[in-house]
């Protein structure tokens, strides 16, 4: 049975306002995100701009939700003017908070802007009382705890500080340093990470070399078959199966997804996958296998639950060596539009061929069959085979490539910003 009245809040990236209507839609309750350079995800961040972000700003509180704006970059001195017109700037947008992680942009946005809520970034570090005290007296409503952090010590830090909310990581791509303070992206290509430009250095693979001091000679190092050159690449975070652990600690008020800059169909399918393991947590149900079963659609370079139930030097399984991505059991061959009558093309879709839908939860989705195709329910599970594919200028296809970008009619009128998706090792369904 839980063991707190007050749900804990799931919390999705927005690295647009499509992939922001598309979490909330799909079951987040907040949403973050940032429009400029103070944003440690500064390439998600170019695809705001100030108008877009306000547009998603009102949509989600006409929904009854929140958007949560990202100033946790470490700025320069040159930047601090820069600075405060910014944080100035998204508080006349009414956020429901600002996420921070530096000490002094902290006081700085206290002081521009007294009225909007302070989150502490991930990026400060907090693993214990002391630290997470301290950041409380500088006015701080919540933090969001470093990855490293373990469920015991969350559990010591609510006691202490019973009216300061833990936020914690529960998906998405995990840096091999200590809570992402790296160098190698700025040693190695001049972007510095912890100012939003990382390179993603730790993706790559890499070659090992031995030099004679005597001589100079350089040799290089052949790796043992199976071994796997990928010597800095984390696994992806996955705590869908650790849902009741978590919250019967009583400790933790909010749940967040990594990845504003993941796809429309990861924005969707992890907030969907994490809202159906809370809904059911509340309703007494687990169901890990589905759970599991449906993030492992999605792209990944192999799941590790981290370090929050273990200690890290428990951990043996939270590098890949192989590989710096893999593909996901499906493929999604089609985004559904705001309209509900259309879809765009995200892979090759042909006529016969049958694709599972995938629909916020909830979603009433009617079984129809016409001339252009049918909509139908099996297993639980909803279905689409088109007849005919036609774009919205009536142009008729025999099938259609992800490098179309018309829109392509719907045999019926399907949920907004669903997705047509097929396994990747089947011919058909």
């Amino acid at each position: 049975m839980p063991k707190h009245v007050k749900k804990v809040e799931l919390l999705s990236p927005a690295g647009n306002l499509l992939k922001l209507k598309i979490a909330l839609s799909y079951g987040a309750d907040a949403v973050y995100g940032g429009v400029s350079h103070f944003s440690l995800r500064n390439r998600a961040g170019k695809d705001f701009d100030l108008e877009s972000f306000q547009e998603g700003i009102e949509y989600a509180h006409h929904l009854g939700k929140k958007v949560f704006v990202t100033i946790n970059g470490f700025p320069f001195n040159s930047q601090i003017k820069l600075l405060e017109d910014h944080i100035i700037k998204m508080a006349q947008l009414k956020p429901d908070a600002f996420i921070v992680a530096a000490p002094g942009v902290i006081k700085l946005a206290k002081s521009l802007a007294p009225h909007i809520p302070i989150h502490l970034s991930t990026q400060a570090n907090v693993l214990s009382v002391l630290d997470a005290e301290v950041f409380y007296e500088m006015g701080v409503k919540r933090i969001v705890a470093a990855r490293e952090l373990s469920l015991s010590d969350a559990v010591e830090i609510k006691k202490h500080l019973p009216d300061l909310e833990l936020e914690i990581f529960i998906h998405g791509s995990m840096c091999f340093a200590f809570s992402g303070r790296c160098l190698i992206s700025s040693l190695q290509n001049g972007r510095v990470p912890n100012r939003g430009s990382c390179a993603n250095d730790c993706r790559f693979d890499y070659e090992y070399y031995v030099k004679n001091p005597d001589n100079g000679v350089m040799m290089r190092l052949e790796e043992e078959e199976g071994v796997g050159t990928h010597i800095f690449n984390a696994k992806d975070l996955n705590l869908a199966s650790h849902i009741v652990e978590i919250l019967d600690s009583g400790a933790i008020d909010a749940l967040k997804i990594e990845g504003r800059t993941k796809s429309t169909y990861y924005a969707g399918l992890t907030a969907r996958t994490y809202r159906m393991a809370i809904d059911d947590y509340y309703n007494n149900e687990q169901n890990p296998m589905l759970y599991q079963s449906e993030l492992h659609t999605l792209k990944n370079r192999g799941f590790t639950d981290g370090y929050i139930i273990r200690r890290p030097f428990e951990r043996l399984d939270t590098q890949n060596h192989q590989s710096a991505i893999s593909e996901g059991d499906y493929q999604v061959s089609g985004e559904v539009d705001e309209s509900g009558e259309y879809f765009l093309c995200k892979y090759t879709t042909k006529i016969g061929q049958t694709y599972e839908i995938i629909a916020p939860l909830g979603s009433k989705i009617e079984s129809v069959v016409n001339d252009m195709g049918k909509i139908y329910t099996y297993n639980d599970r909803h279905y689409l085979c088109l007849y005919k594919i036609i774009l919205q200028n009536n142009q008729e296809l025999s099938e259609i490539h992800s490098g179309n970008i018309n829109p392509v009619r719907l045999p019926h009128k399907l949920p907004a910003y669903s997705f047509l998706r097929i396994q990747t090792n089947s011919k058909e369904n």
